[in-house]
């Protein structure tokens, strides 16, 4: 499911902040990452199943494995993992809607926060 209209497409913001930020909110980058692109995610566990929000980002300026990077950031996406395949993202998945509530509201914090710095 992508989290359409959110504004994050605008914005760019410099790695190292946005590593604190996203992780005061619980989407982690660990090691998913290369020199030029970066994923935060933040899994839930609920009944219904396992679920990722993921915020991707790609390097605008600078390396992100020498922690000198601006990142753009792209649309954040909320997927359900499916034991041994993977990560879905599709129209025809069903995310419970207190699941999207609360991603929609943990992006929306994000957005506001990184504000105070983003280019």
């Amino acid at each position: 499911m992508k989290f359409e209209k959110t504004g994050y497409e605008t914005i760019k913001a410099d790695l190292n902040r946005l590593d604190e930020v996203m992780k005061s909110h619980g989407l982690v980058r660990e090691a998913q990452w290369d020199y030029e692109r970066v994923t935060y995610d933040r899994k839930f566990e609920i009944k219904e199943g396992t679920f990722y929000l993921r915020v991707f980002g790609y390097a605008a300026e600078g390396d992100v494995g020498s922690h000198d990077a601006v990142i753009q950031l792209m649309t954040p996406l909320l997927g359900k993992h499916y034991y041994p395949h993977g990560v879905e993202y599709g129209e025809g998945e069903d995310f419970p809607n207190h699941l999207v509530t609360k991603c929609e509201a943990i992006l929306a914090d994000v957005k506001k926060e990184i504000a105070h710095f983003a280019e």
